[in-house]
């Protein structure tokens, strides 16, 4: 397929790009920005497409500007499936990324994709306004929205939690200083999001959400023992309270039941243990 991606010159688009050339499919970057909505129509209109993904969105959460959550994440999204919408040729599929940063502080662990969104920042805010205005399009494209949990790989920028310990390590400082130490997150690797993705584009069905997860949690300091033994380094954590989030989502873990039926009907075989020491590895070589 010639797939249209937004987002291909950041972390998860290159790596995406990567696998889905590798998968025999044509990637053509969306370069526009998507607050400019007569730029992004002809670009679109240009490239002709046969799917597109989505991925391009402001995805720190700690980022400055609470505006540009919603003209990015939000009006930006609505521009670029404006401008899908009205092609001659019928997209095959629209996949969509959202964040599994929606669900908020659940008490239900693992989630499940019926479980109530309850954003606790501007982040996930804008992505569940996003979702929302997606559904608006549902009778003119085949939407299909993806919910990823924590991720991270090689290339991933270093104000991130995982590539800043990764960093810390491999320098061997003494030291590192960082916010809420009592959380746990998934931590799959880029990879397995990026497979799960292209499996989403022919076998996931429109209209519905799909948590890209594998129910698989680390503490935080489990990270850091990892690190620990994976560098033979020690290192000193520390709280600092400038990097605390006060509506801070304490545990994400998530049931990937549903993406598992997917993985099925691609006839791929499921990653039954992802494996962290091993994407830390790969990280630590990049570093």
């Amino acid at each position: 397929m010639k797939i249209l991606l937004t987002g291909a010159g950041g972390f998860t688009g290159q790596h995406f790009t990567r696998h889905a050339q590798a998968a025999g499919h044509e990637v053509v970057p969306l370069l526009a920005d998507l607050t400019d909505k007569v730029a992004v129509a002809a670009e679109v209109a240009r490239a002709a497409p046969q799917a597109l993904v989505h991925l391009a969105a402001i995805s720190f959460v700690g980022h400055a500007d609470d505006a540009a959550f919603y003209a990015v994440n939000v009006v930006g999204t609505v521009h670029l499936l404006q401008a899908v919408a009205v092609l001659p040729q019928r997209l095959h599929c629209v996949l969509v990324a959202s964040s599994a940063n929606v669900y908020g502080n659940c008490t239900v662990s693992p989630i499940a994709e019926a479980q109530s969104p309850a954003p606790v920042n501007h982040y996930a805010a804008s992505k569940l306004a996003m979702e929302h205005m997606v559904q608006t399009f549902a009778d003119r494209l085949p939407v299909v929205m993806a919910r990823p949990f924590n991720y991270t790989g090689p290339g991933q920028a270093k104000h991130f939690l995982i590539p800043k310990l990764v960093d810390h390590f491999a320098r061997r400082a003494p030291v590192v200083e960082l916010g809420n130490l009592a959380v746990e997150r998934e931590y799959n690797d880029v990879d397995f999001v990026c497979q799960s993705y292209l499996h989403l584009l022919v076998h996931g069905l429109p209209g519905r959400p799909y948590n890209v997860c594998t129910c698989h949690t680390y503490s935080l300091m489990n990270v850091v023992e990892r690190l620990q033994r994976l560098t033979g380094h020690t290192i000193t954590t520390q709280v600092n309270p400038s990097l605390v989030r006060a509506n801070e989502v304490h545990r994400l873990c998530g049931n990937p039941a549903r993406l598992r039926e997917v993985w099925q009907r691609a006839h791929a075989a499921w990653p039954d243990t992802p494996d962290l020491d091993h994407t830390l590895t790969r990280m630590l070589a990049a570093a």
